[in-house]
C-alpha cells in the first residue's frame, strides 16, 4: 500500500517525473527529458519496481513508453504489476530473453544473450524504437548486455552508441544494472547523465532497510546522502532525508499553560513554542502522564497534537489515561489527537521523521515521543541517529511544534543511568526521582535546564491520582532527594490523595 506522506514537489514541464514524489523531491522536480541515466543495485533492491513506476507515470500523461528485457520475460513483468495493482496494458513490452533461441524469420523477436551477437541485439533494440516512437524507455538488464560485448572497450562503444541513438530519438531512458561487474568499473557512471543506487541492508531482527542515492546527476541540484525507503504493494515510496534548514517559518513564541500552575512555575512560565522538553527518569515515575497531561491542556486549547508511542499499547495507554482524569477519546474522535503505535521492528528513521513532518504539514503544533528508549533500541544496526534526531528537532524548533521526549532511566532508586545522553539536544529537562519518605516511595520532580526562560531550581513533589496530576510545594526541608536517598530536616507536609467529592458529606 502506497503511503500517504510522500512530499508532492512542483511541477516542472521540462523534468520528467519518475512516478515516485519522495524521489521526485530528492532531485527537486524529476529527471532531465531526453537523457540516460543508471538504476543500479543488488538483486531485489526494487529497481524493476522503480522502472515500472517511471513508464507508468508517463503513460498517465499520455507518453509512449517502452521495456525492453533482456533478463525477464513479459510474463514476469506482468506479474509483478499484478501484484502492485497495476495494469502494463498501456506500455510496450519488447522481450529479448527466451529459450526459444534467435529465429530471424519469427514475428516474435526471441533471443537468448549467450547465443547471439551483441551487434544483432543493438539493432533489434534500436529497431524497435524507431517503430514505437518511445518516449520512455527502461533498458533491463545491463549484465548481459556486458556478457555479450565480452572486452570492456566494446561494452563501452556499445552503451556510448545506444546513449547517443536514444537522445537523437528524444528518449528518457534508464538502464538498469544489478552490480555484478566488478565494483571498482566505473565506466556506466561516467557515460550515464544521472545514477541512481539503491542498496538493501539486512538486519538481525525486523524487516531489511532499504535505502537509495542519487550519486550523480549533471545539472540539476539535488539532495545527496542516503535516503530510506520502502517497496511494498502501490511500489516505492521514498522518505527524503529532512532538511531543518529548509523549513522555516515564523510563530508566537508566547508561553502557553501546561494545564498545571505549579508546573508551569517550575518551567517558569509554561511550554514555549519551537522548544523540546525531555522527560527523563526511572520507569513509573510518571513522565508518560505528565507528558499527557500537557497534551490535554493543549487540546482543550484547541491545538492539535500526535502522540508516538513506540513502547506502551494503545489500549492501555487511553484506559490509564481515562483512569487520572484525562478522557482522550472525545479528542481523538474529534481529530484534534492522532494516537501512533509504532511497530519499530518495522519502521526506518527517515519514514519516522517523513510521518513526523506530515504530522506538523497537517496542523499539528504538539508532538510526544515515547519514548526515546525504544526508538534508539528499535534501530540498533543504523548510523547517525542522534545527527537524525538533532536534525528532526531542529526542524520542530523551526517550525514552532512543542515537541516532549520521554527517555527511561536503568534503576529505580541510588545511582540511575540512560542508555543515552540527549541533554546537549534537549532545550529543557524535566527530571522525575524516586525517594522515600514516611514509609512510602514518593515522586520528585525538578526542572534542571531549560534555554527559554528563567525556571525555578526547587524540587517539588509529583504524584498522580483519579484527581489527575499534582504538584506539591518545594522540598525546603529533605537533602538528598535526587540521589533517591534523602534525609528529613523539617516539616514540610507531603501531597495527600484527593479523594472524589460525595455529594451530601
Amino acid at each position: 500500500m502506497t503511503r500517504s506522506f510522500e512530499t508532492v514537489p512542483p511541477v516542472d514541464p521540462n523534468r520528467a517525473s519518475t512516478g515516485i514524489a519522495g524521489l521526485d523531491d530528492i532531485l527537486g522536480g524529476g529527471l532531465t527529458r531526453d537523457r540516460l541515466y543508471l538504476v543500479e543495485g543488488t538483486p531485489g533492491t526494487g529497481k524493476t519496481t522503480l522502472s515500472l513506476q517511471f513508464l507508468l507515470e508517463g503513460a498517465a500523461k499520455g507518453e509512449a513508453g517502452l521495456y525492453i528485457t533482456l533478463s525477464e520475460t513479459a510474463e514476469e513483468l506482468r506479474a509483478v504489476a499484478e501484484a502492485h495493482g497495476w495494469s502494463l496494458d498501456g506500455l510496450s513490452l519488447f522481450e529479448l530473453a527466451g529459450d526459444l533461441g534467435l529465429d530471424p524469420e519469427s514475428e516474435q523477436t526471441v533471443l537468448h544473450p549467450s547465443e547471439v551477437e551483441l551487434g544483432e541485439t543493438t539493432r533489434e533494440v534500436m529497431q524497435r524504437v524507431e517503430d514505437l516512437h518511445p518516449t520512455r524507455v527502461v533498458f533491463d538488464s545491463l549484465s548481459e548486455m556486458r556478457l555479450l560485448a565480452q572486452s570492456p572497450l566494446r561494452y563501452r562503444r556499445q552503451i556510448l552508441a545506444l546513449k547517443g541513438f536514444f537522445s537523437s530519438r528524444r528518449c528518457t531512458v534508464l538502464m538498469l544494472d544489478d552490480r555484478t561487474a566488478d565494483p571498482t568499473d566505473l565506466q556506466l557512471h561516467s557515460i550515464a547523465h544521472g545514477v541512481i543506487s539503491l542498496e538493501q541492508v539486512p538486519r538481525n531482527y525486523g524487516a531489511e532497510r532499504r535505502r537509495l542515492r542519487v550519486a550523480k546527476m549533471r545539472g540539476i541540484k539535488f539532495r545527496g546522502g542516503f535516503h530510506d525507503f520502502v517497496l511494498d504493494t502501490g511500489g516505492l515510496t521514498v522518505f527524503p532525508r529532512l532538511i531543518a534548514a529548509e523549513h522555516h517559518d515564523s510563530f508566537a513564541s508566547a508561553p502557553t499553560s501546561s494545564g498545571n500552575a505549579d508546573l508551569d512555575a517550575l518551567l517558569g512560565g509554561g511550554l514555549v513554542p519551537g522548544t523540546n522538553i525531555l522527560l527523563s527518569g526511572p520507569s513509573g515515575a510518571g513522565k508518560s502522564t505528565t507528558a499527557t497531561h500537557c497534551v490535554m491542556a493543549a487540546l482543550e486549547r484547541g491545538e492539535r497534537a500526535t502522540y508516538y508511542l513506540f513502547d506502551e499499547g494503545l489500549g492501555t495507554f487511553l484506559s490509564r489515561s481515562a483512569a487520572l482524569g484525562m478522557d482522550l477519546h472525545p479528542h481523538v474522535e474529534a481529530g484534534r489527537l492522532t494516537l501512533r503505535q509504532i511497530d519499530p521492528a518495522e519502521l526506518s528513521p527517515g519514514e519516522f521523521a517523513c510521518r513526523v513532518r506530515a504530522a506538523v504539514e497537517g496542523g499539528c503544533s504538539f508532538i510526544v515521543i515515547d519514548s526515546l528508549n525504544a526508538y534508539m533500541q528499535s534501530m540498533p544496526g543504523e548510523n547517525y541517529l542522534l545527527l537524525q534526531m538533532h536534525e528532526l528537532l531542529s526542524y520542530l524548533g523551526q517550525r514552532g511544534v512543542k515537541t516532549m521526549l520521554v527517555l527511561g532511566y536503568h534503576g529505580l532508586v541510588g545511582d540511575v543511568r540512560a542508555d543515552i545522553d540527549l541533554s546537549y539536544l534537549s532545550d529543557s529537562i524535566l527530571f522525575f526521582r524516586f525517594f522515600e519518605a514516611a514509609g512510602q516511595v514518593r515522586t520528585a520532580i525538578s526542572v534542571v535546564k531549560t534555554r527559554s526562560n528563567a525556571h525555578e531550581r526547587t524540587i517539588r513533589e509529583l504524584k498522580l491520582s483519579a484527581g489527575g496530576l499534582q504538584v506539591g510545594e518545594a522540598l525546603t526541608d529533605f537533602e538528598g532527594v535526587l540521589t533517591g536517598l534523602p534525609s528529613y530536616k523539617g516539616g514540610v507536609s507531603m501531597l495527600k490523595d484527593r479523594l472524589p467529592r460525595v455529594d451530601g458529606a
